[in-house]
């Protein structure tokens, strides 16, 4: 008796976690909208809409050319105040 609550309760638990997991693949395949990137070119006409990696790209690409850029201009230096 006892060997066959240990299996029932095993069995439950098995099945709470299945429902769990079915909830969450359903949440990731969820679609992702679309952003729009301000300086990104557009798609040409007739293609899609850029995919979720594309538009990271085109993020990381963005953040790194004003690093960049920032990295490029100079530090102004303090004034000497020990005259």
């Amino acid at each position: 008796m006892r060997m066959g609550f240990g299996l029932v309760g095993l069995l439950v638990a098995l099945a709470i976690v299945a429902v769990l997991v079915k909830k969450q693949m359903g949440a990731t395949r969820a679609s992702v909208p679309v952003i729009a990137v301000p300086g990104a070119q557009p798609p040409a006409s007739g293609a899609s809409a850029a995919t979720v990696r594309e538009q990271s790209q085109q993020v990381q690409q963005q953040v790194k050319q004003q690093m960049e850029a920032l990295m490029q201009q100079a530090r102004p230096m303090p004034e000497d105040e020990s005259k």
